[in-house]
């Protein structure tokens, strides 16, 4: 196989027949010693987070599977910390896309002059640019469009799924007394189809019960019991 990305999380391969195989580390992004999924910097290793990232990716992408949402997810070993997976073509170098349910974080920094911690949003969906020079710049449906990286169309068709996506999981963790504050998504196409690609991890998300925060290896053991 052919190494062709290293990212903050995960390391990128292409394998013989096309297929791209992911392996998951134990780095997490933060700042100030608080794990942040929306921070462009690597905080640290934390031990076991490859694994914890791999098995709740793999209990989430069988989720969508069969609510009949597309993603790249081929399959995984949980051993190898590793999961194969689609080829899928980005958008640009990349979007992140952001389904908020609650104030927090970066929103609460941008918007602190009209908004309040912790205040209610109803699936209210960002999208940045993967850019670390220039901070993962917020940009808007018409920028998008007229850069050439999506149509007005996929514009909402991204944000429709983000929000059946963000749906599902925040449904499924309210049933284990967990609240999803936010979660941040990747989409691609594959022969033409827009689907979720990338992870979906601990490390993805913010997780709170009874107004803490939980982290991802304590989250990962509260999905899938290790």
């Amino acid at each position: 196989m052919r190494h062709v990305y290293e990212g903050k999380t995960k390391s990128v391969y292409e394998l013989e027949d096309g297929n791209y195989l992911l392996k998951l580390k134990d780095d997490v992004t933060g700042e100030n010693g608080q794990i942040d999924p929306g921070a462009n910097s690597i905080m640290g290793e934390l031990e076991g987070m490859g694994k914890a990232s791999l098995l709740m990716s793999r209990y989430y992408f069988e989720l969508l599977k069969k609510a009949g949402i597309p993603t790249h997810y081929i399959d995984s070993d949980v051993e190898e910390n590793t999961m194969t997976v689609l080829p899928a073509q980005t958008f640009g170098e990349g979007l992140e896309i952001i389904c908020r349910f609650k104030v927090y974080g970066s929103f609460l920094r941008r918007y602190g002059k009209y908004a309040q911690k912790e205040q209610p949003l109803n699936s209210l969906v960002e999208i940045t640019l993967k850019d670390d020079d220039r901070g993962d710049p917020l940009i808007g449906d018409e920028a998008l469009e007229q850069l050439g990286l999506l149509s007005l169309q996929e514009c909402a068709v991204l944000k429709e799924m983000t929000r059946k996506i963000a749906g599902i999981i925040k449904d499924d963790l309210a049933a284990r007394g967990l609240e999803l504050y936010d979660i941040k998504f990747e989409f691609g196409r594959v022969n033409g189809q827009i689907i979720l690609i990338d992870d979906i991890s601990g490390g993805n998300m913010r997780v709170f019960k009874d107004g803490r925060q939980i982290d991802p290896l304590d989250l990962s053991r509260m999905i899938v019991g290790q």
